[in-house]
């Protein structure tokens, strides 16, 4: 069998609450250690775990990316871009960028596009892009 993880699920394996929820998360996840379920963790879900665990429960951003990058290498856990997921979770922690422009920037740089269109300062911390600014002289 094959499903999809929602964040819900994701949250109560990370914070352990509710309790009796958090058992039954701890017992799917054994049972994808063992290979009797593979979960599939979507990208959106990613990013909207990150949000809700530092803006609900104040986790910091190197906590975040740990617990994170620990989930994923579970057995059992696939994602579409698992490289990509792991290489946003730490640009997202040492560069003090938002996750979701970190993961933006690891789709620009695996499509080979290097600019984008923001007024996001933090998108000059990242390696390889290129701030344009909407109204600025366009690009040549």
């Amino acid at each position: 069998m094959r499903a999809y993880l929602d964040t819900n699920v994701v949250l109560r394996f990370i914070t352990g609450q509710p309790t009796e929820q958090a058992l039954q998360v701890k017992a799917l996840f054994v049972a994808a250690g063992q290979g009797k379920v593979t979960l599939v963790l979507d990208e959106i879900v990613l990013a909207e775990t990150v949000w809700v665990l530092s803006s609900f429960y104040k986790f910091n951003k190197d906590s975040i990316s740990d617990v994170l990058q620990a989930l994923i290498a579970n057995d059992g856990i696939q994602m579409a871009d698992e490289t990509g997921a792991l290489l946003a979770l730490t640009l997202f922690a040492n560069l003090n960028v938002d996750f979701v422009d970190a993961l933006v920037s690891v789709h620009m740089g695996r499509e080979g596009t290097e600019g984008i269109f923001t007024f996001d300062k933090h998108f000059d911390r990242l390696p390889g892009v290129k701030r344009l600014t909407p109204g600025g002289t366009p690009p040549a």
